[in-house]
């Protein structure tokens, strides 16, 4: 499977556009969504034992945690849109949040059918020192394998795959 990058034969800013479907062979879709299932798995537990052992959580919490820091007086439907979740399982990522004290849910003065989550101090402590090892256990697990400019081209590719699909609203769950 042929690549191009951003700086590839044509210069920089060159947009190859979407591939030729014809350009690719069925096992090469195959191999590229096992590689990246593969991957997306593997990273995503050992990021999880790392932040288990250390601050006591997992990553979906840490991710949860990072998500309601970087968008205080944020919504359950924000959460689950995000995080291509149900509405019911969004509530009990904050219910537990909640019980941990690492979340308050407070009034929405623009709709009173729903609340606004923010941080407790604990809660901002927390996703603060995970955030450490998190990254920490990133660099030592991508670099130790690909590069930085690998991990640019990768990122690229697949921030404008996740683009597509969030746009075409592909993969949302129902309910």
């Amino acid at each position: 499977m042929a690549s191009t990058s951003a700086t590839g034969p044509g210069g920089a800013g060159d947009d190859p556009g979407p591939a030729d479907p014809s350009d690719l062979a069925p096992s090469d879709l195959a191999a590229f969504f096992d590689d990246l299932v593969r991957c997306e798995t593997r990273l995503y537990n050992a990021v999880g034992d790392k932040l288990r052992a250390e601050h006591g959580i997992v990553t979906s919490q840490y991710e949860g945690l990072r998500f309601v820091r970087d968008h205080p007086r944020c919504r359950v439907a924000d959460i689950a849109t995000t995080f291509a979740i149900g509405i019911g399982a969004a509530s009990k990522i904050i219910d537990r949040f909640e019980a941990n004290g690492w979340a308050a849910r407070l009034p929405n003065p623009a709709d009173r059918r729903s609340s606004l989550i923010s941080l407790t101090a604990h809660g901002a402590t927390l996703v603060a020192e995970a955030e450490q090892t998190f990254h920490g256990h990133l660099a030592d697990l991508i670099t130790a394998a690909i590069g930085a400019e690998q991990v640019s081209a990768v990122g690229a590719a697949l921030a404008t795959l996740r683009q597509t699909l969030e746009d075409a609203r592909v993969g949302v769950p129902v309910g």
